[in-house]
This record gives structure tokens, C-alpha cells and sequence, in this order.
């Protein structure tokens, strides 16, 4: 009687081991199914994410372009029918200054208008020459940023100090990228940060750059900045983005603001 009593003990114990077992598995196997669905959706999330920013990175890069393109129009416009124009009216003023049979009067009315043809003329050849600067072309990045810093130094209180590396196996899209970062990092700089000294730094690395720009300007709040950036923020970001870079930026009121761009290699 005993021994049939331990049997059923033992038959009892036994399906209740096997029925843990088997809940156990069940349970084991529902978590991994969850746990495999729920990377795949993950994935698929990653992938329509990955999808989106590829578009709107071809979307910045068209934009950027159309923009360029029309600037080079713009300074093409500018040098061929304005400045063409001008120094017409400029050649023709100097004749009839240089006319005996024009009077005092009208000459001092011609010198009048020769001077601010003249000064319109120099202001239509700077902008002409910021929309699509020649020497990048011709010279390169580290020339262009160069001149660009004489431009804005020269005749000025402004200081700017620099460090520029030349950077081979660079293309003149990703060079113009750079150049046109540069430009709206001082333009801030000077224009909203009010600052008169400025430091840069462009230091190649093995597949990219390292561009550094500090101001001594009033500097901004990040957070609030950050909610409601301005065009040439924007701008900036835009770029660094199709250069496949990441933007670093330090700033706190009156203590002048830092730019950092790290670029392991670059867009296309």
C-alpha cells in the first residue's frame, strides 16, 4: 500500500517537473519570439529613419546647390551687365572731365558722380566676389580662407587668427562647403555675437578635418538658441550635415562662443 502511495507521489512530482519544464520553454520561447519581433521592428523603424535622412540630406543638397547656382548667376549678372555698364559710365565721366569746353561747375558735378560709380563699382565687384569667390577655384581652400580673412581685417579693428592646413583629395563641392561655413561663422560673429577677435583652426585628420572657430562676442543660451536657430545656423548645420560631419557648439552670455566641426570623412 505504501509502495503504490510513493509511486503516485513520485508520478505527481514528476509531471509537476515536467509541466514547469514545459512552462518554462513556453515561456522561454514567448520571450525570445517578443524579443526577435521586437528587433525586427526595431530594425525596420532604424531602416525607414535611415530612408528619411537620406532624403532629406539629397533634399540639403539640392536646395545648396540651386542656392550656389544662383549666386554664381547673380555674380555673373554682376559682372557682366552692371560692372560692364559701370565702367562705361565711369570712361565716359573721365572724357568729359578731362573736356576743356565743359565748365567748372559741371565738372565738379561729373568728379561727383565719377566718385560714386566708382565706389559703386568696388562695392558691386566685393559682393560679386563673396557670392562666387574666383580663387577658390583657381588656388584653393586654404588661399580663399586667407583672403577672406584679409578682407574682413584689413582697414578694421578686427583681428582674426588662424591655422589652416592644406587638405588634399578635397573637391571643389566639399571646399565651397567649408568656404561658405567659414563666411557664415564670421558673419555671426561680427553681425549678432558683436565680437572683434576671432580664432580658427582647420587641421586635416587621416580621412577628414577638424574646423575649430572661437569668438570673443556676447555669446547666447544653447537651449534657447537651440529652439529657434537663425538662417545662418541653419545654414551651417545643413552644410556640416551633407559633409557627413557633427557640429559642436560651446556658448554662454558674454563669454564669446566656440564652433567645433569633426569631419572623419567626407560627403558626397
Amino acid at each position: 500500500m505504501e509502495e503504490a502511495q510513493f509511486a503516485t507521489q513520485e508520478q505527481i512530482i514528476g509531471a509537476l517537473v515536467y509541466s514547469i519544464i514545459f512552462l518554462v520553454l513556453v515561456t522561454l520561447g514567448l520571450v525570445l519570439f517578443f524579443y526577435y519581433t521586437r528587433q525586427k521592428i526595431i530594425e525596420k523603424e532604424v531602416e525607414k529613419v535611415n530612408i528619411k535622412l537620406d532624403h532629406q540630406k539629397k533634399i540639403l543638397q539640392t536646395t545648396i546647390k540651386v542656392q550656389e547656382k544662383e549666386r554664381n548667376r547673380i555674380a555673373q549678372d554682376l559682372h557682366d551687365a552692371i560692372s560692364s555698364k559701370l565702367n562705361v559710365v565711369s570712361l565716359t565721366t573721365n572724357v568729359l572731365i578731362e573736356d576743356d569746353t565743359v565748365g567748372k561747375t559741371h565738372k565738379e558735378a561729373l568728379k561727383h558722380i565719377l566718385d560714386i560709380t566708382t565706389r559703386t563699382l568696388e562695392s558691386s565687384r566685393k559682393i560679386a566676389h563673396e557670392l562666387m569667390p574666383p580663387i577658390l577655384d583657381k588656388f584653393g581652400l586654404k588661399v580663399a580662407l586667407e583672403e577672406l580673412f584679409e578682407e574682413f581685417t584689413s582697414n578694421t579693428s578686427i583681428r582674426i587668427d588662424h591655422s589652416i592646413d592644406s587638405i588634399e583629395n578635397l573637391d571643389k563641392t566639399n571646399a565651397l562647403h567649408i568656404f561658405r561655413i567659414t563666411q557664415e561663422l564670421i558673419n555671426n560673429a561680427l553681425v549678432h555675437g558683436k565680437a572683434d577677435q576671432l580664432k580658427m583652426e582647420l587641421k586635416k585628420e587621416k580621412q577628414g578635418f577638424v574646423l575649430v572657430f572661437k569668438d570673443n562676442g556676447k555669446g547666447f543660451n544653447i537651449s534657447e538658441h537651440n529652439k529657434k536657430s537663425g538662417i545662418g545656423l541653419q545654414n551651417i548645420k545643413s552644410r556640416v550635415a551633407i559633409l557627413n560631419g557633427k557640429l559642436f557648439v560651446e556658448s554662454s552670455k558674454k563669454a564669446g562662443s566656440t564652433f567645433t566641426i569633426n569631419c572623419e570623412s567626407y560627403g558626397y
